[in-house]
């Protein structure tokens, strides 16, 4: 790939699969001792999202170039990111979860009423995201996205929103460092 060819070095942590390579924390540090690496820039998606990554990076005396293990613990669950926004008095879509199991799924999207979108609490790019627009769809949908959502993210847990069926998508990035400079991308 691209960014290999351009880097100074590489480093194989592992075949194909994601979970037997970039989800893999031993191998990525393993890979960042060979190299004397002091500090450890995960990308976007697998790892960048890991709160254990930052904590072991941190332990282990190097730079996680990332937010802080607190913040990624709180925002890389969205049910419970939503959670906190709400509490903030945020808006944002009814929502509920994360979900246990098939009733409280069906009690869950009657009360916010049809169509609802199962999503996972982890990750995102779509996977584990699956809309829902009858009762009679919901048991299928849910146990697809569970398991899309472990295998994609490594955590199966979703959570269930109203899904709007023509919605503005408004996203932001902020970069920051650990002086306290933000730029808003």
């Amino acid at each position: 790939s691209l960014h290999v060819r351009f880097a100074d070095e590489d480093v194989c942590i592992g075949p194909a699969r994601s979970a037997d390579s970039y989800l893999n924390v031993p191998a990525v540090l393993s890979a960042a001792e060979i190299t004397g690496a002091d500090a450890i820039h995960p990308g976007y998606g697998f790892l960048s999202e890991s709160a254990y990554l930052a904590e072991v990076c941190e332990a282990c005396h190097i730079k996680f170039i990332g937010p802080a293990p607190n913040v990624i613990r709180l925002l890389g669950d969205k049910a419970r990111a939503r959670r906190a926004g709400r509490d903030r008095r945020r808006g944002g879509c009814p929502s509920c979860g994360p979900v246990d199991g098939e009733e409280k799924a069906l009690k869950i999207a009657k009360d916010l009423g049809f169509p609802v979108i199962i999503k996972a609490v982890a990750g995102g790019g779509g996977r584990g995201m699956r809309v829902i627009r009858a009762a009679s769809e919901l048991s299928k949908a849910l146990k697809t996205a569970q398991r899309e959502a472990e295998a994609a993210f490594g955590v199966g847990d979703v959570y269930i929103e109203k899904y709007v069926e023509r919605p503005r998508h408004i996203e932001f990035q902020i970069l920051a460092d650990s002086h306290g400079n933000a730029v808003h991308l």
